[in-house]
This record gives C-alpha cells, structure tokens and sequence, in this order.
C-alpha cells in the first residue's frame, strides 16, 4: 500500500519538476543565482535526479546508476531538453526500484547509512519524498523571481 503511494507521489513531483523546467520563458535562467540563492534550478534538478537514481534506483531497482554528487552542483547549461529526459528515466528508475520493494525490506534497515544513525527504508523513502518536495518548491520560487 505505501509504495502504490510513494509511486504515485514520486510521479507527480517529478511530473511537476519537469513541468516547472519547462515553465522557464528565459532557458539561461535555469542556470542564474543571485545574492542568497546559491543553487541554480538548474542544478537542483539534477541534484534531484541523482538523489533518487541512486537511492532509489540503484539501491532496489539494481539499475546500475553510479552517482557523481559534485557534478550535480557543478554542471552548468544542459539544454532543458535533456533535463527533461533525465527526469523521465528518473521517473522509469524510481518506479523500478519502487516495485522491487517489499513489505519486509520497508521494515528493515536501509541499505546504506545516510545519517548519523541507521533508518528504516520506510524512513528513508519518505524522506526522500519531502526532499523532491522540498527541492520542487525552491525552483518553483526561483523561477518567479529569476525568470525575467
């Protein structure tokens, strides 16, 4: 029942992240930063697309994804077009990992320690949720206050 949720979430997020890159009328502005806004849209989505590729995607759905943390703050000026791609295929990777998920392994202990202490999977899923979530709010901001 949860992962049915957490699917159908996941999917309306990544939905929308795709639909607020789309909604940039300036592309370069994806890229912008100004004064206390240290992250670009830009790079919060694909900080967003390596988050949960790896700790979705990779960990359940053995996707294969090896993540590169600093070059989802570093890189610059990828073609919206191919951002939404990425976030298609993170779509099919978290639905993939999603689906390999059972009853059991939500009780149990993540596989990987994110924390200063161990959580569930369950714990871990949900947070991941509300970091998507989280994540999506700043670059629907952004885009309304850079995007001129």
């Amino acid at each position: 029942m949860l992962i049915e949720t957490l699917i159908l979430l996941y999917k309306r997020d990544l939905e929308s992240l795709k639909k607020e890159i789309g909604a940039y009328c300036n592309e370069a502005a994806l890229w912008r930063v100004d004064r206390d806004i240290a992250n670009s849209a830009g790079n919060l989505c694909l900080h967003l697309i390596g988050n949960l590729k790896h700790f979705i995607g990779a960990q359940f759905g053995q996707t294969g994804y090896v993540r590169q943390r600093d070059l989802e703050f570093s890189t610059k000026d990828v073609p919206r077009g191919e951002l939404a791609k990425m976030i298609e295929e993170t779509i099919v990777a978290v639905e993939k990992g999603l689906r390999a998920v059972s009853d059991e392994q939500l009780r149990a202990e993540y596989p990987l320690l994110v924390f200063a202490e161990k959580t569930s999977t369950e714990y871990m899923l949900v947070h991941l949720a509300t970091h998507l979530s989280y994540h999506l709010g700043q670059i629907n901001y952004h885009r309304r206050l850079l995007d001129n």
